[in-house]
């Protein structure tokens, strides 16, 4: 009975292929041209991908009983024919790489045909090309997947995602910490044995990991008004910028703007890891401002950050007053060996033109800085008008990316070469946070982005969950979710005060940060 049923499945097998490789035949044969592109999803249509991106699977979002997609390597040297009964073009591993490496500097060119229900015509739709750069792209991804909300943390895990295939590996994951919030995570140069993790909560501490060993640290100390978050490695690996922030979120009845989150009380610091030290930054200006969001230059010389006038009330200031508050973009040279800092420059003046800067990152040749505008406050992430702006630092010229969209476009890094950014993105659906990736060239040309290719294409269609704070990783990353587990027994390295004259922003009133409920999560997402 068993052999009688193997029997029947190969030949279902062997029918299947038959009238799909028919079907191919005919579309081929009898198409009728539309003249127009398929619409795909994603749409990956006039794209630039690097060398050694993970197959560009995708959808055919036309009316149709079959399509068949037939794709041409640059140098026309390969040609790879899919056949699909559901619109969906996954592409063989093995076959894509052949692709790429046959395009590389040139172009792949995908032909679709589809064959519609209740009718013997074939469509042929306009090809699809893919421009494939020369320029390769660091091989991992390290992102946080965090459900989109601000009241709870049910389940977080950062994970790295290899870029050159489907691979996938937790690095942290809450469920074996007592729950904890990990809400930042940061490498120095893209280094995958170089890096920081934040996490909140029972076992909460930053967690600094070099050459495979974890070191449990508390870099808070009594003048700091808050933890220290939004970290920034300093290039020699010893100096990492934290702000030191009071957040609190208000929330309205307006359906476009229900909640907003703002910085009572923010400051920079410094922390020295081989001192074990916390060095405020300090600033001669008697204006307390409000300042977050380090990043340094590459050359480690400068530390950019952002900055705006305190609220006119410190404790609890009104709608009008946080719509009114306006972050520019500064920066401060930085003297390693006094590890002392110059005086205050203005760079980009967003309160000139009613706008706010968050999340400056200067690209490693030095050449492009990549910031994000919205129309005020400093926590983009829940601002639909956000977008991404260039500022070339030869020229002093800035203006917005032409790989924004109508939504939310917000945290971005930079690949090592300099060549790729990648940001978080809300345009699918306006609520949950997508890895895009864009190419910039030496001139600052920009291709047009698309999201992180996934082995099933729908994916995004019923994943709720958000990619959060996209790094990119130079190497796969050794540490696991058990090893930080472990690290979480060590007693935490408690840090000192390295210039202990300095003052931070006095906190006044009631700006004293509320203890946490069981369940509740801060607002840094």
């Amino acid at each position: 009975m068993e052999l009688v049923k193997r029997l029947h499945r190969i030949m279902i097998v062997i029918i299947w292929i038959l009238i799909s490789s028919g079907c191919s035949r005919g579309i081929n044969e009898k198409a009728i041209n539309t003249d127009r592109k398929p619409s795909t999803d994603p749409d990956y249509s006039d794209i630039t991908i690097p060398p050694n991106i993970a197959p560009m699977n995708f959808r055919i979002m036309e009316e149709g009983r079959y399509f068949s997609a037939t794709v041409y390597s640059g140098k026309g040297d390969y040609q790879l024919k899919l056949n699909s009964s559901d619109g969906t073009i996954r592409f063989p591993e093995k076959a894509w790489k052949k692709l790429t490496a046959g395009s590389t500097g040139d172009t792949i060119k995908i032909q679709i045909w589809s064959y519609k229900k209740g009718s013997d015509l074939h469509q042929k739709f306009d090809p699809v090309y893919l421009f494939v750069s020369k320029d390769r792209i660091d091989p991992y991804l390290a992102y946080r997947l965090i459900y989109p909300g601000y009241y709870s943390w049910s389940h977080i895990r950062i994970i790295q995602r290899s870029i050159e295939s489907f691979e996938e590996t937790p690095i942290f994951d809450n469920q074996i910490m007592e729950k904890n919030c990990a809400n930042c995570h940061s490498f120095n140069r893209n280094r995958a044995d170089r890096f920081m993790i934040h996490i909140r909560g029972s076992l909460g501490g930053t967690y600094f990991v070099k050459d495979g060993k974890i070191t449990r640290t508390d870099p808070k100390i009594d003048a700091m008004p808050g933890s220290a978050t939004y970290p920034s490695w300093n290039p020699d690996g010893r100096f990492v910028a934290f702000s030191s922030n009071q957040v609190r979120q208000s929330f309205y009845s307006i359906p476009e703007k229900n909640i907003e989150v703002f910085d009572l009380v923010s400051s920079l610091i410094i922390y020295d890891t081989e001192k074990n030290e916390i060095l405020t930054v300090t600033d001669r200006d008697t204006t307390k401002y409000l300042q977050t969001f380090p990043s340094w230059s590459p050359d480690g010389k400068y530390l950019y950050y952002c900055r705006a006038l305190p609220h006119k009330s410190a404790s609890n200031p009104e709608f009008d007053d946080i719509t009114g508050t306006h972050y520019d973009l500064m920066r401060k040279s930085f003297d390693t060996q006094n590890r002392t800092f110059g005086e205050s420059e203005i760079v980009f003046n967003a309160s000139a033109i009613n706008k706010s800067v968050s999340f400056p990152r200067i690209s490693p040749d030095g050449r492009y800085l990549v910031f994000t505008i919205h129309d005020y406050g400093t926590f983009p992430i829940w601002h639909q008008e956000a977008d991404l702006w260039m500022l070339d630092m030869k020229t002093g010229i800035s203006s917005a990316m032409n790989v924004n969209s109508d939504r939310t476009e917000s945290y971005h890094t930079w690949s090592a070469n300099s060549r790729w950014l990648v940001f978080s993105s809300k345009r699918i659906d306006g609520r949950t946070a997508r890895p895009y990736f864009a190419h910039i060239d030496s001139l600052g040309n920009q291709g047009k982005p698309f999201v992180l290719p996934q082995k099933d294409p729908s994916l995004y269609d019923r994943m709720l969950e958000s990619f959060n704070i996209p790094e990119f990783v130079d190497a796969k990353i050794k540490i696991r979710p058990r090893d930080l587990a472990a690290a979480s027994k060590q007693k935490a390295l408690k840090a000192i005060s390295g210039n202990p004259a300095a003052k931070l922003l006095p906190v006044k009133g009631n700006a004293k940060t509320p203890e946490l409920k069981p369940g509740e999560k801060p607002v840094h997402e």
